[in-house]
């Protein structure tokens, strides 16, 4: 693979990089870089759906304020769900992206944060969590599934994505079923990653994305 992960004409600009990432260090770096494109390169010219799709499922399950966005990068899902539910808060490990994420206008508040340690957040202190992109392999693995448990507060509403291909081999599925004493609701949905528009070679990509309520 090529040291620049935009040279590939086919791929989305940075998603090789993006899929190689090892350590919260490679993210903060690939982010720091890409923040100021990301919306155009990859939201719009791939056709990336995901968050869309996740906050529809969240919304359909009418949860309630506050919420917190885990790695909302740009602010795509808060935009999403702006005026519909609220407020939102969002933290993500880049503050590149998160600049960009402030622009919008439609969190009450931003703040870095590192799902794999731990957030500066107190135990209980959301009513529901959502999530797109964030949790897949080289992001953020299933033992941060803790730490998304502790800032939601008894009987909150969470909606995250994994990435389909990797819900069994990096280990979400195991997690999710060491969970189950802690959570009342538990449903996947199957999703599209991109839409018609995309038609590189992640265009059939599938992601799942989990709703759980925490007992």
């Amino acid at each position: 693979m090529s040291d620049d992960p935009r040279n590939d004409p086919h791929d989305a600009p940075g998603l090789n990089a993006a899929y190689a990432l090892r350590t919260p260090e490679d993210s903060r770096r690939l982010y720091r870089d890409w923040a100021d494109s990301y919306d155009s390169d990859f939201i719009d010219e791939m056709d990336y759906r995901l968050p869309r799709h996740v906050a529809q499922v969240f919304l359909a399950a009418r949860p309630e304020g506050p919420v917190l966005d885990l790695g909302a990068g740009t602010g795509v899902m808060g935009f999403l769900l702006d005026r519909q539910v609220g407020p939102v808060d969002g933290t993500d490990i880049s503050p590149e992206m998160l600049e960009v994420a402030a622009r919008k206008g439609v969190y009450r508040q931003l703040f870095e944060g590192d799902l794999s340690a731990r957030l500066d957040v107190a135990d209980g202190a959301y009513r529901s969590v959502v999530s797109a992109g964030t949790f897949t392999t080289g992001h953020v693995g299933p033992d941060a599934l803790n730490e998304v448990l502790r800032v939601l507060a008894p009987g909150g509403c969470g909606a995250i994505s994994v990435n389909a291909r990797h819900w069994q081999s990096a280990g979400f599925a195991d997690a999710f079923a060491a969970l189950r004493p802690r959570l009342g609701r538990f449903e996947r949905t199957e999703v599209s990653i991109y839409g018609p528009r995309n038609t590189g070679p992640h265009a059939a990509d599938r992601g799942l994305v989990v709703l759980f309520e925490k007992a």
